[in-house]
């Protein structure tokens, strides 16, 4: 019987596949192509009919690895990583998608996303609209004959809305169409949306997976047929491919990926109390706080609540400004999932490009701001913010 191993065992060892020099640690394999054997192999490994390493762009040991390992942590068949998180959404979307196919997403999807959807990929074809998060009927009026699959991303970012993934895949399946999620925030460490009956997952692996803000990198996962028939022969021929030492540092980030996730969403949840009890602040968004509009589902569909606090502060942009001006300790940066906490203001940044109707239909405003907490001492970060705030 084949043991199941949890996921922290799973982040250090799955995937692993030794030299003959035999190394502990995971290899890192820097070239850009692999020799053959005779004429006869290279022609098998350039028409599939014998797997194997061909060329980088597609195939490397390194790459292996780290989608292997992702995959087994999500309970994926299959894994593809890309160069960045949005290489991992065109991947997915133009392998799966042709003209005149129809996307229904939510409003609260990434900024950079609701750009790629409508001036990208909508000047070939591709049309998408935009519902609720949360509302399942919305979501269910939205689709039409074309619709080819569902696209969502929970907690959103920045507003921590959470979808309900089971209705969401109940839908799907009753439409014959795909559910796409994006895990980005969560992680498999808080959540495993195929367990809710996701087909599709996305991930930034520039975010928690690699977890220190060093390199750029993306996956998608799902069934193996779906990933090497589908999205494999775009990414093979278009190249939105995640370089070996990028794969590499993901894949050792992922050994620590249980630890910070945990060390962060505790000081998360300390950091949201906190701010709740503050009379300049105006509401917080996040998803272990009871007065969360979907403190029930966040605490059925994840294992902790998150390491993402957004919140409204009091007297609009002008305010909202002064307090990410004041901090000293927290880096005014729009990347999360970094060990160092970060601090933005998301209307004139993540969402600043997209029109000012898209971000009120999402909710973000202009008093609000976004703390992506690290590893720092919780008081050390309650203070930096305590100086805008006094």
């Amino acid at each position: 019987m084949k043991q199941v191993f949890h996921a922290e065992t799973l982040a250090v060892r799955a995937g692993t596949a030794r030299s003959q020099f035999n190394e502990h640690s995971e290899a890192l394999y820097l070239t850009s192509s692999f020799v053959f054997d005779n004429a006869a192999q290279a022609a098998a490994r350039f028409s599939n009919a014998e797997p194997g390493n061909v060329y980088a762009r597609f195939t490397n040991p390194t790459v292996t690895a780290f989608q292997q390992r992702l995959a087994a942590m999500e309970g994926a068949e299959a894994c593809l990583a890309t160069a960045t998180g949005m290489a991992a959404i065109l991947s997915c979307l133009m392998g799966l998608l042709k003209a005149g196919d129809h996307i229904v997403s939510s409003h609260s999807v990434f900024g950079a996303t609701v750009q790629l959807f409508n001036n990208v990929l909508g000047k070939w074809g591709l049309e998408t609209a935009y519902v609720s998060q949360t509302d399942l009927n919305a979501w269910r009026a939205a689709i039409k004959p074309n619709t080819k699959l569902l696209f969502v991303e929970t907690p959103s970012n920045p507003l921590t809305e959470i979808a309900d993934l089971a209705g969401l895949a109940e839908i799907a399946k009753a439409n014959g169409i795909l559910l796409v999620v994006d895990n980005c925030f969560c992680t498999p460490i808080l959540q495993r949306p195929i367990e809710f009956g996701a087909d599709i997952v996305i991930h930034s692996a520039t975010k928690y997976l690699d977890g220190q803000g060093r390199v750029l990198g993306g996956a998608v996962l799902g069934r193996q047929d779906m990933i090497t028939e589908s999205i494999l022969p775009f990414l093979r021929t278009a190249g939105p491919s995640i370089s070996p030492f990028n794969a590499w540092v993901c894949l050792k980030g992922l050994e620590t990926l249980k630890i910070r996730m945990e060390a962060q969403c505790n000081a998360a949840a300390e950091l949201a109390n906190w701010l709740a009890k503050n009379p300049r602040v105006e509401r917080v968004y996040y998803p272990g706080l009871a007065d969360h509009p979907q403190f029930e589902l966040a605490k059925r569909q994840q294992s902790k609540s998150g390491a993402v606090v957004s919140f409204d502060v009091k007297g609009g942009r002008e305010c909202a400004w002064r307090v990410v001006d004041s901090t000293k300790l927290l880096s005014i940066t729009a990347n999360l999932g970094d060990t160092k906490s970060t601090i933005t203001h998301p209307a004139s940044t993540t969402h600043g490009r997209i029109s000012a109707e898209a971000r009120a239909n999402a909710g973000i405003g202009e008093s609000l701001l976004r703390v992506a907490v690290g590893l720092e001492n919780i008081d050390d970060i309650k203070a930096d913010l305590a100086r805008g705030l006094g």
